[in-house]
């Protein structure tokens, strides 16, 4: 995406988006997968008002985002070669890793769990914006949880219409679809724990490894739970062949 998307109008509201995380205030951020919440990673009481506008289970642990590969190091022990290997090929981009955290990581924001999830998204918007906070921030979905995540800006106010939130409009998400989560906390073994955009295929002429599944020992992460991303409307399995004349019926 390009970055002409940064106009004069745009950068002021991204300031103000930069005061409000330093006040420790909600931000509503684009990303080029989906729309998120976006608190100050550093600031409890912030990422606290998170799980409570979103209903979010205490244990549910949240995504740390950062504007490079340096800045993701602070919040990690240390980077695997798998995830140097990964970082460099998808970042800035729609993967996730997980890590075995820093000390400096709260531990609501990994649900207690000795390892974090990070990324580094693409979107301009959120690049510039973590950029200018000089700091990472959480950023689930910027929706309540267990709703369908919003891929606009209208969707995120209309998500959440008397909370005031400022949402940064970044226009319409480029991908739409979560991010891929990979687990590189266990030596010389990677693995899927959320699929994404990015593919296994991917992952594999990258590392020279097939990742393996989740598994009853791996992390628990953002979006693997049974009830997580239901919409608010009947759903029907079709196959694909009935799929032309239903829609021409419509």
């Amino acid at each position: 995406m390009s970055n002409e998307i940064l106009t004069p109008e745009l950068n002021r509201q991204i300031d103000r988006a930069v005061d409000a995380l330093r006040a420790g205030n909600i931000v509503g951020m684009p990303t080029e997968t989906v729309y998120g919440l976006a608190a100050d990673a550093g600031n409890l009481a912030a990422v606290r008002k998170i799980f409570q506008m979103k209903n979010r289970p205490a244990d549910h642990p949240l995504i740390v985002h950062c504007h490079s590969m340096a800045a993701a190091r602070s919040w990690i022990e240390s980077l695997p070669a798998s995830a140097e290997k990964l970082g460099h090929r998808f970042w800035p981009g729609p993967l996730t890793l997980v890590i075995r955290r820093s000390a400096q990581v709260l531990p609501e924001i990994t649900g207690g769990q000795e390892t974090v999830a990070v990324r580094v998204p693409s979107h301009p918007v959120a690049l510039e914006l973590l950029r200018r906070f000089d700091s990472a921030v959480v950023a689930p979905s910027a929706n309540r949880f267990g709703r369908v995540s919003p891929t606009q800006a209208a969707d995120v106010r209309q998500e959440f219409p008397d909370s005031g939130l400022l949402v940064l409009d970044g226009g319409a998400c480029e991908i739409g679809i979560e991010s891929t989560i990979v687990d590189c906390s266990r030596p010389d073994r990677v693995a899927i724990l959320r699929p994404g955009f990015v593919t296994a295929e991917q992952i594999f002429e990258c590392l020279g490894q097939m990742p393996e599944g989740h598994s009853n020992h791996s992390p628990r992460v953002s979006g693997s739970l049974d009830a997580h991303y239901a919409p608010q409307a009947r759903v029907e399995l079709v196959d694909a062949a009935s799929i032309a004349s239903m829609l021409s019926a419509a």
